[in-house]
């Protein structure tokens, strides 16, 4: 496949700029990969698409206030740089992007917060943008997080900044409800749908939840440069595969209920721990898997996600699941009907 085939128009005033109002007053199309039917309905409708044992399984991964905003040394020019992953709990090493990243060189330090509360060390240099930074900082580790975190802001979607100014109640709306494992620079976003209403609703219909963790990166926004996707690599991002959740899966296949994925980073969690036979086991580790048509998937029969930008990552990967020739027509549907796209914008059902 060529990722020139996987571009379309994407009319500018159909990114969402904010969420709506309820979680799950988002619209909500509904494609059917066997028909190719389209249903117009909104999200708190996603209860009539499962039944009881029927297992839905989510990334339940915390985005971290990652971006830091500072000063370089003697010029005094205003940096940001986003925390991607601790290297080195002891050393207080880190991998970052730092932005602007021209002038920034190896032996560089940079001052966070008032009367330089904060202050770190360019060590490495790997990448254009890339860079590995250590905090001069010989308090407790716990002492050190809380630091960050009380200085750092959600990352929001740079597409988000662009469009507005940034709102207190963002970092709020860039979680999803069920957000525990700190760690992410970017939210799983098709989870961001799901009220409290809804999660109640479907517990009492005893719809089985399950979740795993991927700590979705920067890579997340990072566009394909190539046109064979099989040269495309995923950045790796961390990820935990519980066996509660393996288990879970297991039984409700063999009982041949449905699964549904809520996400693109919650179904490459999943095919990432797939074994030869099709099972799933629990992992714990990193995974870089890009999926890409055509591919055959093991675990999901449904899938929940959001309408993403052409030629990305999120756009191929539902294309894989659902059929390109299908998914490129219902993504024309969708822009005629005016849903709206990417971070805050209305979820797609595939079943």
């Amino acid at each position: 496949m060529k990722l020139s085939q996987f571009r379309f128009n994407l009319p500018k005033e159909l990114i969402a700029e904010k969420p709506p109002r309820n979680r799950d007053d988002a619209r909500m199309l509904v494609l059917h990969r066997d028909t190719g039917k389209v249903e117009h309905r909104i999200f708190k409708d996603f209860i009539d698409y499962v039944d009881a044992d029927d297992v839905v399984v989510a990334n339940n991964t915390k985005v971290f206030p990652a971006l830091l905003e500072g000063e370089k040394e003697k010029t005094g020019a205003h940096i940001q740089v986003f925390l991607l992953r601790e290297l080195n709990e002891e050393m207080c090493l880190w991998d970052v992007i730092v932005d602007p990243a021209r002038k920034i060189r190896i032996g560089n330090k940079l001052y966070f917060g008032a009367n330089d509360a904060l202050v770190a060390e360019v060590v490495d240099n790997t990448t254009s943008r890339g860079r590995t930074i250590r905090f001069l900082y010989d308090g407790p580790h716990e002492d050190f997080i809380s630091l960050i975190k009380s200085m750092g802001r959600t990352p929001l979607p740079e597409e988000l900044r662009k469009l507005r100014d940034i709102e207190k109640s963002d970092t709020d709306n860039y979680q999803t409800l069920y957000a525990k494992n700190e760690g992410a620079v970017a939210a799983p976003i098709a989870g961001l749908h799901f009220s409290r209403e809804l999660l109640k609703r479907l517990e009492i219909k005893d719809v089985r939840w399950a979740e795993l963790t991927l700590h979705a990166g920067m890579g997340e926004f990072k566009s394909i440069d190539v046109e064979d996707l099989s040269k495309h690599r995923m950045d790796a991002e961390e990820m935990h595969l519980p066996d509660t959740t393996c288990q879970i899966v297991e039984k409700a296949k063999q009982e041949g209920h449905k699964i549904c994925c809520v996400g693109t980073t919650t179904m490459r969690a999943l095919e990432s721990a797939v074994t030869i036979p099709g099972h799933l086991f629990p992992y714990d580790g990193w995974t870089n898997k890009f999926i890409f048509p055509p591919y055959e998937f093991t675990i999901a029969d449904m899938m929940v996600t959001n309408f993403h930008h052409p030629m990305s990552s999120q756009f191929i990967m539902v294309s894989a699941f659902a059929g390109p020739e299908l998914t490129m027509q219902t993504y024309q549907t969708a822009i005629k009907e005016k849903y709206r796209f990417s971070t805050y914008g209305d979820a797609m059902l595939i079943i």
